[in-house]
């Protein structure tokens, strides 16, 4: 029976070197998480139970434990790397159906998906079809954006600007675009059509004869849109009229196939203070045709394409995935774990939120492998395996004793 006992002893520290020399192993694996033996003695039992003076029958292992401990976060600066800091797994699918796993090493493949060294796909929340955050209850494999990103026809123009207060009236009249001395100021702002193309408005300011009233002439591309419109000021320098700030222009048609420009200039922000012309603000919410410039991922896990031209589109939302017992996952290789019954049923659910942690970009998570560690548990394996190989020389020793009586 002690034979046995030791030689269980023996098993249990060849298992505990196996789970050491494993985690050693992949000490540099993105995302591991190291694993732990867990050991119970045996007892045998009989139908009427155990009596007090029952001797154990040696170790047995009980489990494998997977250790979720948090793994350093290494920066990368890859744009498709991500770790996670806190709570949750990337969710992947493959061939092999659905997997959970930590390691954020992604990358593009031929077809713009994004996946793992093994070819599973990161799965998102989509975006809403209004573009006002994202469908939780929906997940899709992410792909990447390759092509361009459309332009946008301007349709609003915003000016914040002072008109000196003590300008006179120019001394040359009509208005001439030509002639600098038929307005007192101008400023100008780059307009794009339908099709992206940039066009060049110009506003013209000039001050008439009656008190505090300018006009205002708009060109584009040198053709003059419609006639000039009336700026009226206070006698405290706040803009009067039109009451909104918001002049709508005439439809100016853009040779070349674009469409029309409707435009509206919005001068709300426009004042008449002191004796110097300044313009603070010139804003348009048109476009140009964009070129993919860079991926970025925030915090909260949205993965969006930035362009050449400034836009910046969602592409999705990390979907991360927690358990009521991780411990209950299953092992499947390649840093990866299944959902077993074990664990619990998976909650879904977006970076920052209830118990998910958050995603950093161009970053990793390491193996959270304490190599220190590790080799001292090496040792302490080491020194079972060979107290317990000494029981047996021990009993072996007794056993011949015993055979040698005469």
């Amino acid at each position: 029976m002690s034979f046995l006992i030791s030689l269980s002893g023996m098993n249990a520290a060849s298992s505990d070197l196996n789970i050491t020399s494993n985690n050693i192993a992949n000490a540099n694996s993105t995302g591991f998480k190291q694993s732990r033996g867990e050991f119970g003695d045996v007892f045998a039992a009989t139908a009427h139970g155990l009596s007090n003076n029952t001797i154990g029958a040696g170790v047995r292992l009980q489990r494998v434990a997977q250790q979720f401990a948090q793994g350093n976060v290494d920066y990368t600066g890859k744009s498709l790397d991500m770790a996670l800091t806190g709570e949750g797994f990337f969710t992947l699918s493959g061939s092999s159906g659905v997997s959970y796993s930590r390691a954020g090493n992604f990358g593009a493949d031929r077809e713009g998906y994004v996946v793992n060294p093994t070819g599973q796909r990161l799965q998102v929340f989509l975006p809403n079809a209004s573009g006002d955050g994202f469908d939780t209850g929906r997940m899709s494999d992410l792909r990447l954006a390759t092509g361009d990103a459309p332009p946008r026809a301007t349709e609003h123009v915003s000016l914040g600007l002072n008109l000196p207060g003590n300008a006179a009236p120019p001394t040359a009249t009509p208005f001439d675009a030509n002639d600098p001395e038929s307005y007192n100021h101008t400023t100008s702002v780059t307009v794009y059509d339908s099709l992206g193309a940039p066009h060049s408005q110009s506003m013209y300011f000039v001050r008439t004869a009656n008190p505090n009233e300018w006009q205002v002439h708009t060109r584009i591309d040198g053709v003059d849109v419609g006639g000039p419109q009336t700026l009226q000021y206070s006698n405290t320098g706040t803009l009067v009229a039109p009451a909104n700030g918001e002049i709508t222009l005439p439809t100016h048609t853009i040779p070349g196939g674009a469409a029309a420009l409707d435009l509206t200039l919005d001068l709300e922000r426009s004042t008449q203070y002191g004796d110097r012309f300044g313009v603070s603000a010139l804003v348009q919410d048109g476009h140009a045709t964009g070129r993919l410039s860079s991926i970025e991922v925030s915090a909260e896990g949205v993965v969006a394409a930035r362009y050449s031209n400034g836009v910046s589109t969602p592409l999705g939302q990390v979907a991360l995935t927690n358990f009521a017992n991780p411990q209950g996952l299953q092992p499947i290789g390649d840093n990866a774990w299944a959902e077993t019954h074990g664990s619990g049923l998976a909650r879904r659910g977006a970076a920052g939120t209830a118990e998910f942690g958050m995603v950093q970009g161009g970053a990793l998570e390491a193996s959270n492998v304490n190599l220190t560690e590790q080799l001292v548990n090496m040792i302490t394996a080491q020194r079972n395996f060979q107290a317990n190989a000494q029981m047996i020389q021990a009993q072996d020793a007794l056993t011949q004793t015993v055979i040698n009586i005469r």
